[in-house]
C-alpha cells in the first residue's frame, strides 16, 4: 500500500502574485489582459510581473515629479 494522500501539511491562505512580489499593481489582471488582447501567442509567467514592476516604478516617478508622493 502507498501512503499517498494521507495527512500532510495544512496550507495557509492563498497569496496572490502581487503579494508575493510586493507590488501594488495587480499582476493577475495584467496577465489576463496580456492574454486576452493577443499581444503574443504565449505569455510567460514572468512577463506580467516585470510589466507591473515597470508600470509601478514609472507611476512613482511621475507622482514624485508632480509632488504627490505616497507616504
Amino acid at each position: 500500500m502507498s501512503d499517498r494522500g494521507k495527512g500532510g501539511k495544512v496550507k495557509g491562505k492563498a497569496k496572490s502574485c502581487s503579494n508575493k512580489t510586493g507590488l501594488q499593481f495587480s499582476v493577475g489582471r495584467i496577465h489576463g489582459l496580456l492574454r486576452k488582447e493577443n499581444y503574443a501567442e504565449r505569455v510567460g509567467a514572468g512577463a506580467p510581473v516585470y510589466l507591473a514592476a515597470v508600470m509601478e516604478y514609472l507611476t512613482a516617478e511621475v507622482l514624485k515629479l508632480t509632488g504627490l508622493r505616497r507616504s
